[in-house]
């Protein structure tokens, strides 16, 4: 649902909660006018009050159909009921009076309103509360008690159904409406998101099968040719759809289907291309520095392509004639600019210093400062001693595109 909707909805609400309080309020009060001056005998102020209320109330609710201003209303809906309520409570008893509780429905209905509403309602019922207290204590009888002693009792018990009335019947329901309402709706929105969730995790199986797919094709290939430079390159291809399968294969069997724990994707990745590259039995031994963070899926993608080149590169000219070698791969955040520093290095043979990705034939290399830039990153070769090591430097896509609004459609 769209938040256009969402909001129209609920100004709905509470337009038609407030409308139905102004029409039970003046019903109520007219009924408790009547009630005061046919059995209570109470003929002064308060009922003329409950009679004004209930008319003014009225014509409210009547305007409202012509200014359509929710906000407007409901104001003077409330200074209206607290007017009265302050008047009434004066003329039957001040800090005794039973009505004085209806004060507190007013707060209520200014939350139901607006949360700013409802905190000036709450300091003005508090503040109007403790003003009748300093008038019963200072004995001033601005407004003389109009209820006798004997008449106490009903006009409590009226004012206590009155009270009950309005905070069952109008609040107390619609908050019951609105808890079930949203009770529903989160049902319906998890309902979704698990079937969301379920399809995504089909979506990322169906793609890790078809790339797997795709790479028993090549091996096939390789197998019916005869020539080993074809084969090599076949074999470069089918790591790469492979380490593309990885990612989606860990999407489906994890958790989360957006991220991936990066530290075990490379050492599944790295130690696999070890074995299926080593023909020579060398023997190459494993180093990570890589601490637990999670990568978006447009990140580790063209990221674990860059690995697979850059360790496929170490496996099959770094270690020709030695026997024994380290590959190290590390990753580092920097928080200053909330990017990624990625080593990944070897002590093996190197290659020439004068080698440049631009003019060079080998598509690894080309691939590894394709794959960097696709990371709106780049990437370098650090002086060694001995071997080869790449700084690729890079942010995480989805982080980045994040903050970008969608275009709407």
């Amino acid at each position: 649902m769209k938040k256009s909707q969402i909001d129209s909805d609920r100004l709905g609400n509470k337009t038609k909660l407030l409308l139905k309080f102004n029409y039970t309020s003046s019903g109520l009060s007219i009924v408790f006018g009547l009630f005061c001056i046919f059995i209570i005998d109470v003929k002064g102020t308060i009922p003329f009050v409950f009679f004004l209320y209930a008319s003014l109330n009225l014509l409210n609710s009547v305007a409202f159909k012509y200014h359509g201003s929710l906000t407007a209303m409901a104001i003077y809906t409330s200074i209206l009921s607290w007017a009265s309520t302050m008047v009434i409570s004066l003329c039957s008893g001040g800090i005794n009076s039973s009505f004085i509780f209806i004060l507190a429905i007013i707060v209520l209905a200014g939350y139901v309103s607006t949360q700013l509403l409802g905190k000036i309602y709450m300091y003005i019922v508090i503040t109007s509360i403790v003003i009748i207290y300093l008038i019963d204590w200072l004995d001033l009888n601005i407004f003389p008690d109009e209820v006798s002693s004997g008449a106490q009792d009903l006009f409590s018990l009226a004012s206590i159904l009155f009270s009950v009335y309005l905070l069952g019947w109008i609040f107390g329901k619609n908050l019951l409406e609105t808890h079930h309402n949203l009770y529903r709706s989160k049902s319906e929105i998890e309902k979704r998101i698990d079937e969301q969730e379920m399809l995504l995790r089909e979506v990322h199986h169906r793609v890790k099968n078809n790339l797997q797919t795709v790479s028993s094709l090549l091996n096939l290939q390789a197998k019916n040719s005869d020539n080993q430079q074809i084969k090599e390159l076949i074999k470069g291809s089918q790591n790469r759809v492979l380490s593309m399968a990885m990612i989606h294969e860990m999407l489906y069997l994890r958790q989360n289907l957006s991220k991936i724990e990066f530290k075990i994707y490379v050492q599944e990745l790295t130690e696999y291309l070890i074995k299926s590259l080593n023909d020579q039995q060398h023997d190459i031994d494993l180093v990570l520095d890589i601490p637990d963070v999670q990568l978006g899926i447009d990140t580790a993608i063209p990221l674990g392509l860059l690995i697979n080149e850059t360790v496929t590169n170490s496996l099959k000219y770094g270690f020709v004639e030695s026997r024994k070698g380290c590959i190290t791969i590390s990753l580092k955040r920097n928080e200053a600019n909330d990017t990624y520093t990625l080593l990944v290095s070897d002590d093996g043979a190197g290659f020439p210093e004068h080698t440049d990705y631009r003019n060079t034939k080998s598509l690894g290399l080309k691939l590894i400062h394709n794959l960097a830039r696709q990371l709106h990153g780049s990437v370098r070769r650090i002086k060694a001693a001995k071997g080869t090591c790449y700084s690729i430097t890079f942010k995480d896509i989805e982080k980045k595109l994040k903050h970008i609004p969608q275009p709407r459609t």
